[in-house]
């Protein structure tokens, strides 16, 4: 009963999303979908997986997102291109890399003036000294 009810469900949950596609093929997508989102989380590592995000049509996987370093990125392609039924592989996948040296603002001596002010106006001469 299960077999039959939930892919009845998915359809009905989904009918309404993609007009070019055939329930059946909403269907196959979704499981693509979901075969795709386990295979990365098992072979690349579900802290690199995070990240990214994964869409299927008509057998066309676009995954989307950011990751740590091109090697990662290599490994994700690999693993979806392996999955069963996907067709193509869209790749809009960012590499994120930290830097170890944040930029520094640069520092004035002390004693100089800020950029694009002048010295305290005569009357209030006081205040600074």
């Amino acid at each position: 009963m299960i077999r039959i009810f939930l892919p009845l469900a998915l359809i009905a949950a989904f009918s309404g999303c993609r007009t070019n596609e055939s329930p059946e093929g909403q269907v196959k997508d979704l499981q693509i979908t979901a075969q795709v989102k386990s295979k990365l989380a098992s072979d690349v590592g579900l802290s690199s997986v995070t990240n990214i995000s994964v869409n299927t049509t008509n057998g066309v996987v676009t995954l989307s997102g950011q990751v740590k370093s091109e090697e990662t990125k290599a490994k994700v392609l690999a693993v979806t291109k392996s999955v069963p039924e996907v067709t193509r592989v869209v790749d809009s996948l960012q590499v994120i890399t930290k830097s170890l040296d944040k930029p520094r603002s640069p520092r004035r001596p002390s004693g100089t003036p800020l950029a694009g002010r002048s010295q305290a106006h005569p009357t209030m001469r006081w205040m600074v000294s």
